[in-house]
């Protein structure tokens, strides 16, 4: 059986050496996990606790701290205006195009910049003026502007 007993320190070096894996490998992963050992060291300089208490308070900050950090993690992904970037179709909308085919039965294509794309929208004759609202892979959804 594992003790749980390393003291205020030995639990503070543990959470040093699971953040400075996680600089090596990183995941976001141990790095909650070592700021849970390093505030266990620092609660345990505090207060003195059992090997199991210590143990069982480990176990809550590793939990807790895991929680907020995919919360935090969650939060800061991309957001819509960070694809832009990627996404060529995502960066035309708001974009006011002129029909080069019309739109019949629903369909119909433009040519924005360099490339022609096909649209989806109401029934509208070559040459009328289009606003990008939406996009469905390489199906640009327009509306008349």
């Amino acid at each position: 059986m594992v003790s749980f007993s390393l003291g205020p320190w030995g639990w503070i070096i543990a959470g040093l050496v699971l953040v400075g894996l996680e600089v090596l490998a990183p995941g976001a992963f141990m790095l909650w996990l070592g700021l849970a050992a390093i505030a266990t060291g620092l609660v345990t300089f505090v207060v003195t606790l059992s090997a199991e208490g210590t143990a069982l308070l480990f176990a809550a900050l590793a939990i807790g701290s895991v929680a907020i950090g995919r919360q935090f993690m969650r939060d800061t992904r991309a957001k819509p205006s960070d694809r832009v970037i990627n996404d060529r179709g995502f960066a035309l909308v708001g974009r006011h195009v002129i029909l080069t085919e019309a739109i019949a039965e629903g369909r119909g294509r433009v040519r924005i910049d360099d490339t022609v794309w096909r649209v989806e929208g109401p029934d509208l004759p070559s040459g009328t003026e289009v606003k990008v609202v939406g996009v469905d892979g390489t199906l640009l959804k327009v509306k008349p502007v």
